[in-house]
């Protein structure tokens, strides 16, 4: 949506770096697509001399039913999308990465990748597939070095699961099965995030951090 893009870049521009607002650029693209990705290395290999400190992979998507009624098309479009575009965009942006200062990669998983959930099985099963990217691409790209993590969410306050909690039955069942009792709000998975791809967590690699309200901790 290049209308939201330009909105949310006006206000980074104006609350986030007013002294030097050529800093925050943005680009909006389908990441499943393989030219719009060379399209995008290209563009940050310009913008930031051939040098990337952070990716955040937050791409993700999903079609709650049951296992037995995915279509092959909708089966594909969820792992194209969570799966191939982020192990894509990662490897694709390691050059980049592997010149920047103290480089982090962060994925956003959830923990659907890690626990029984009561729809979904193509969703978990790309973000139990990214965990253990995770884990192999934090020692493969350790001497480079490239520190890799990510953060695992239970239910965040997005438009991608507004339409799942606002059946209070089910909003019930969710707050019941978190410790914690309540949904998170954006900024406490934005945080952590930004923690991992810090020089705070500069000894931090392979990891992947439940942000969840205590949920796996008690499970659903």
């Amino acid at each position: 949506d290049g209308g939201r893009l330009e909105a949310c870049l006006a206000e980074w521009r104006r609350d986030l770096c007013q002294d030097s607002p050529e800093r925050v650029e943005g680009l909006a693209m389908d990441v499943t697509d393989a030219a719009a990705r060379t399209a995008l290395f290209e563009r940050l290999e310009g913008h930031f001399e051939g040098a990337l400190d952070a990716l955040v992979s937050n791409v993700g998507t999903n079609l709650r039913k049951a296992a037995v009624e995915y279509s092959p098309q909708e089966y594909a479009s969820i792992l194209d999308t969570n799966l191939h575009a982020s192990f894509a965009l990662s490897t694709g942006a390691y050059p980049l990465l592997a010149r920047g200062q103290d480089s982090a990669l962060v994925f956003v998983l959830s923990v659907a990748g890690h626990t029984h959930i009561p729809t979904g099985a193509p969703y978990a099963m790309t973000k139990a597939a990214l965990a253990q990217l995770v884990r192999n691409l934090a020692v493969e790209w350790a001497s480079s070095p490239v520190r890799v993590n990510a953060v695992s969410p239970w239910y965040t306050r997005t438009p991608l699961v507004e339409g799942v909690l606002a059946d209070e039955a089910y909003l019930e069942r969710v707050l019941e099965a978190t410790p914690l009792g309540r949904i998170a709000e954006p900024v406490e998975v934005a945080a952590p995030i930004a923690f991992l791809a810090s020089p705070a967590a500069s000894y931090v690699t392979g990891q992947v951090l439940a942000v969840d309200g205590g949920f796996l901790a008690k499970g659903f």
